[in-house]
């Protein structure tokens, strides 16, 4: 089914298993987003809410059915959000949030995509679709890139759970470093860096993630500052958060999990994160 801006979202409900339907962000509204959706069999406003961020291939519906055997043990609602190529055509767009167009020059933050996911959300509740105060977000590869860099900036309140898994690069948390490898030369200071590292931010990274060819991994020298794989460069995220956090006199909530034996694959890093995220969601109802 296929929506203009502004209609209606049902359709991803509409039955157990996958649905899916064309959406246009407001900010958008000539570039149309992809909502591939794994729905429960028992399913209510209240179920848990979990918006999945694919990979470079733009394959958003490869990962809806990657979710899909977990949603009903895990009683949770997965929208994948895939950003097509046609309409959000290169890194710039999706793994860096559009901060910049190709020339440099800043967009206003009106004009980041880091905010779809947040105001789908918004748009889901309007709708009646959503009745849960907070949902969750799990992002693969370029998607572990939007998911981390995206919650670098602020979207942070109404997010329960976020798992970045097997990211190729990251935005450090460093102010000296110029964006998007680090932070600096963007509006972040101590006091907002201080906020972020509070978040209790989930990176997974496979253990044999350790490829250093084919043309999809970042592989330039900022790249490489990072670690020589996608492996090392998940632990050294984490280890400078909790470096960062003594320079400024506070605690780093980040924590990194290792997945034995699983490699750059989409399918088995969401397997392992299923049981993360389903125990977070359950634990924000309870709390």
């Amino acid at each position: 089914m296929t929506q203009a801006f502004g209609t209606d979202l049902a359709a991803l409900v509409a039955q157990p298993g996958a649905n899916h339907v064309t959406w246009h962000d407001q900010a958008f509204p000539d570039r149309p987003l992809r909502l591939h959706a794994a729905r429960p069999v028992r399913f209510t406003p209240d179920t848990h809410l979990l918006f999945v961020l694919h990979g470079v291939r733009r394959n958003g519906e490869d990962y809806r059915d990657f979710w899909l055997p977990f949603v009903d043990e895990a009683e949770l609602l997965a929208i994948s959000i895939e950003f097509p190529e046609t309409s959000f055509p290169d890194y710039l767009w999706y793994n860096f949030g559009n901060l910049h167009a190709a020339d440099g020059t800043p967009n206003p933050r009106e004009a980041w995509t880091f905010a779809i996911p947040d105001r789908l959300f918004g748009a889901l509740h309007q709708q009646g679709i959503t009745r849960r105060r907070r949902y969750g977000l799990f992002g693969h590869s370029a998607g572990g890139q939007f998911v981390h860099r995206m919650l670098s900036f602020g979207w942070r309140d109404r997010v329960a759970v976020a798992v970045g898994a097997n990211a190729g690069t990251y935005a450090m948390p460093d102010l000296e470093t110029a964006w998007p490898f680090g932070l600096g030369e963007t509006a972040m200071d101590d006091p907002s860096l201080r906020e972020w590292l509070a978040f209790p931010l989930t990176v997974m990274a496979g253990t044999e993630d350790t490829r250093t060819t084919g043309r999809h991994f970042p592989n330039g020298p900022r790249s490489n500052r990072q670690g020589p794989t996608r492996y090392a460069r998940a632990h050294r995220y984490v280890e400078l958060g909790h470096a960062a956090a003594t320079r400024i006199g506070t605690s780093c909530a980040w924590r990194v999990i290792d997945v034995p034996g699983v490699g750059h694959d989409g399918r088995r890093m969401s397997a392992a994160a299923a049981p993360v995220v389903a125990a977070a969601l359950r634990a924000d109802r309870d709390a």
